[in-house]
């Protein structure tokens, strides 16, 4: 990382920035040529390893994509805002706080994996918990992507 000074370690902070962003943009490969998706996630974070759960159809070109190649990039940050620079453009500047990582999707086929996986997106997203009954699993498609360490940078006043 170019920018040190903005570089976060911490775990705990790491954790809030995932908390607090709510779309993750995934990064993959179609043969020759990068395709990116923004989903809405649930996730664990644990010893700076990320585990994201997003949901999809049960077709479609983010699947055939995967299985060709399960492997990704993911990108999320909270919301930007503009740090005026006044009457100086080259001044002007941007507060955030982003997380990103190779990871590695599996389509999950364990109902009781694709439950967790959903209530845990719900409750990302919500902030409440829900109940998810099987019958609720079989019309999607539930995605894991196991990103085993991430980097975090972040720009605050």
């Amino acid at each position: 990382m170019r920018r040190t000074d903005r570089e976060v370690t911490d775990n705990r902070q790491i954790q809030s920035i995932i908390e607090q962003a709510k779309v993750v943009h995934i990064g993959m490969v179609d043969g020759s040529r990068p395709y990116v998706v923004p989903m809405q996630y649930g996730f664990v974070f644990a010893d700076g390893q990320l585990t994201l759960y997003v949901h999809c159809a049960k077709e479609g070109r983010k699947l055939d994509i995967i299985k060709k190649n399960p492997r990704v990039f993911i990108e999320l940050e909270t919301e930007a805002a503009i740090i005026s620079g006044g009457d100086i453009p080259c001044k002007y500047g941007s507060e955030y706080a982003s997380v990103m990582g190779d990871g590695t999707v599996v389509v999950v086929e364990d109902v009781a994996e694709k439950i967790f996986g959903l209530q845990l997106l719900m409750k990302t997203q919500t902030g409440r918990d829900f109940d998810i009954s099987e019958q609720m699993t079989k019309s999607i498609t539930v995605l894991r992507i196991d990103v085993p360490h991430v980097t975090a940078k972040s720009r605050t006043p």
